[in-house]
């Protein structure tokens, strides 16, 4: 299956914003939920904010406040608004489907990441 693919990451600052883009396959925002998840050097995993298929969204502690995540079922992307951030925000970022069997199932898939740099 078509993955999705991960764009906007890049260097920058403490205190200043990024924002990173998800496209999707077809139809994908209009059955799956959707997460961003990230990973720094050295250490596990971690959820940052997720899209329910209604929009409803969430956030983890680390970053509510900073962050915002949105999407578009028409074109099938999804964002994320990094406001204010922070040398820890530093990781490979990457977009994934939340997999939910049922008669619409939402397959899993995710991209390959793309790599945030805060720093000075």
């Amino acid at each position: 299956q078509e993955q999705l693919r991960e764009s906007g990451g890049g260097f920058v600052q403490p205190g200043e914003s990024l924002t990173l883009s998800c496209t999707a396959p077809k139809s994908t925002m209009a059955i799956c939920d959707l997460d961003w998840f990230r990973q720094a050097a050295g250490k596990a995993r971690e959820w940052v904010a997720g899209i329910s298929i209604d929009g409803s969204p969430g956030y983890s502690d680390s970053v509510k406040g900073r962050f915002t995540i949105s999407k578009d079922k028409v074109t099938d992307t999804m964002w994320l608004q990094m406001n204010n951030l922070k040398r820890e925000d530093t990781a490979i970022y990457v977009c994934e489907t939340a997999q939910r069997p049922g008669p619409q199932p939402c397959h899993k898939n995710y991209g390959q990441g793309t790599q945030v740099t805060v720093s000075s």
